[in-house]
């Protein structure tokens, strides 16, 4: 099989396209034809910093694809089923960005009738606005139709593939959100993601506008920049508020004013997919496999992710684009699955 690994950190010329045996699953394991890989920037920053204990690795946390046999311990009615893959290279050398990979059964979730495409860009975007959705005391903990009603969602950078997933699955649990985006075309896509309200923060004032639309603030903030939005977080939380950090877009720091977050009881909660709670994991794979199977999970430009395409031997290119920011989400062609 083709295979994409790297032997040592660096930049994206680390990458090369290496023929492999097929992996064999081992108990508990379900080996997947990949038909489509995503790529996060968790795979471009793990490339860069992430030490490599078998010496080698293929990147790629999420795929979507057909499983094509397993281990033992698992029923072989599993084979043919199609799946959506995550967190397959966390601390493992098997990533998606191949055209086989091996993965406990339970980051193999049935994808039912949707597309290759969608499946791939589910994982760890998903999971995380999942979890930012869920993480605060006043939100509910799990997510379904009406589950946010009456609370208001704010997404800091609506047009991103974790900010696009936030605003569908907030809107899907019937919330009030409000987007922040930088331009007039990301303020195009986080409207057509489902967000009530768009805020383009470099011409428009984020508290007035914030205040504007819910005068008693909002009940929780996913955070793509808390370096650089935590003065203005501060200042619209209404009581019991969460503000779910999920990156460090901006800076690594952050300055938190304790008395003004006092008088709300307001919470911060930093949000990783990989070393969150299994429990949390659990919920958020069975609240996302809900919300596709109703059909309010979509992606493409007409939802607010645009999609590029990269065969399996450009995944150079592919990480490249992620980490130069491109809007929207980089799938990689893995197959003719």
């Amino acid at each position: 099989m083709k295979a994409i690994v790297y032997e040592r950190n660096g930049d994206p010329s680390v990458l090369r396209v290496v023929d492999r045996p097929v992996p064999e699953p081992g108990p508990g394991e379900v080996l997947v034809r990949l038909a489509v890989a995503g790529v996060n920037p968790t795979d471009w920053k793990a490339r860069r910093d992430r030490s490599l204990p078998e010496g080698w690795q293929t990147p790629g946390q999420d795929g979507a694809g057909v499983i094509e046999a397993v281990g033992n311990g698992l029923d072989r009615h599993l084979i043919g089923e199609r799946v959506w893959v995550w967190e397959a290279a966390w601390r493992r050398p098997w990533g998606t960005a191949a055209e086989y990979t091996v993965v406990p059964a339970r980051q193999a979730v049935p994808l039912g009738d949707a597309s290759f495409d969608l499946g791939a860009c589910l994982g760890i975007p998903f999971l995380t606005a999942h979890r930012c959705l869920t993480a605060g005391e006043t939100t509910p903990q799990r997510l379904h139709a009406g589950a946010l009603t009456g609370r208001v969602v704010l997404v800091q950078g609506g047009a991103g593939a974790v900010g696009n997933a936030a605003v569908q699955l907030a809107r899907w649990a019937d919330a009030t959100v409000i987007a922040t985006v930088s331009s007039p075309e990301k303020a195009l896509l986080a409207a057509a993601a489902g967000a009530d309200h768009v805020i383009n923060y470099r011409e428009q004032d984020v508290v007035a506008e914030v205040r504007r639309v819910t005068p008693d603030g909002v009940d929780a903030i996913v955070e793509v920049s808390a370096a650089r939005n935590a003065a203005t977080d501060v200042r619209i939380l209404r009581a019991g508020a969460v503000v779910s950090v999920y990156a460090d877009d901006g800076g690594d720091q952050v300055s938190l004013p304790i008395r003004a977050l006092m008088l709300p009881n307001a919470r911060w909660q930093f949000v990783l997919v990989y070393t969150m709670p299994w429990s949390a994991k659990e919920q958020a794979i069975t609240d996302v496999t809900a919300a596709v199977a109703q059909g309010h999970v979509r992606v493409g430009e007409e939802a607010g992710l645009p999609l590029h395409h990269y065969p399996l031997d450009a995944t150079a290119a592919a990480h490249r684009s992620v980490e130069e920011s491109v809007v929207g989400k980089v799938l990689l062609s893995t197959s003719a699955a």
